[in-house]
């Protein structure tokens, strides 16, 4: 693909896997059903743009601009998503599988998690203050260093943080996964 800037279009069903794109700018496009597994978007940027039902997989993004960025039904397994620029870093997952990825030192303020697979995710160093996690599987997802205040876990799974260890100050949990914040004490809670 060549250099360009592309503005209001639509990407379906094309197959960039394995391939480099480059010196591009995206601006309120939207992709569907697109295959970027492995691909490398170093140093694009990708603003109001969609992904539904893509494969990001193992994608490379070295300094790829994300901004108001939306993954709809998509499978990002092993993204480096700390690598990212973080001018304007928004994103927001909706049904997407985004297990053995890294968020390590990303500002996700606010940032929506809906009915998603987050297995094996690292969000340590992290800023989720306000984040909400509805309905995400989070089995041996990392929070070291993070901050989780008024982040909302309450209808998700299988998460475990250490209460000192995060900035915790109004986190919501649901009474089920208090067994989780306090596995470092090896209680035998009935």
């Amino acid at each position: 693909m060549e250099a360009a800037l592309h503005q209001n279009k639509t990407f379906e069903t094309i197959d960039y896997s394995d391939q480099r794109l480059t010196d591009n700018e995206f601006v309120n496009c939207e992709f569907i059903n697109c295959n970027f597994s492995k691909s490398d978007f170093s140093s694009i940027d990708f603003l109001d743009c969609t992904f539904k039902n893509c494969n990001l997989s193992l994608a490379v993004l070295r300094n790829t601009g994300l901004k108001n960025i939306k993954f709809i039904g998509c499978k990002l397994m092993g993204l480096d998503f700390s690598a990212t620029n973080s001018f304007l870093f928004t994103v927001s997952f909706q049904d997407c599988i985004v297990d053995y990825a890294t968020f390590i030192y990303k500002k996700l303020k606010k940032t929506h998690f809906i009915d998603c697979s987050l297995k094996d995710t690292d969000f340590s160093n992290t800023d989720l203050s306000l984040a909400v996690f509805k309905n995400c599987d989070l089995s041996h997802a990392t929070f070291m260093e993070a901050i989780l205040e008024k982040t909302d876990f309450r209808t998700s799974k299988n998460y475990s943080f250490d209460p000192s260890e995060n900035k915790i100050k109004g986190t919501k949990v649901s009474h089920a996964a208090l067994a989780g914040l306090l596995t470092k004490f090896d209680l035998d809670i009935e």
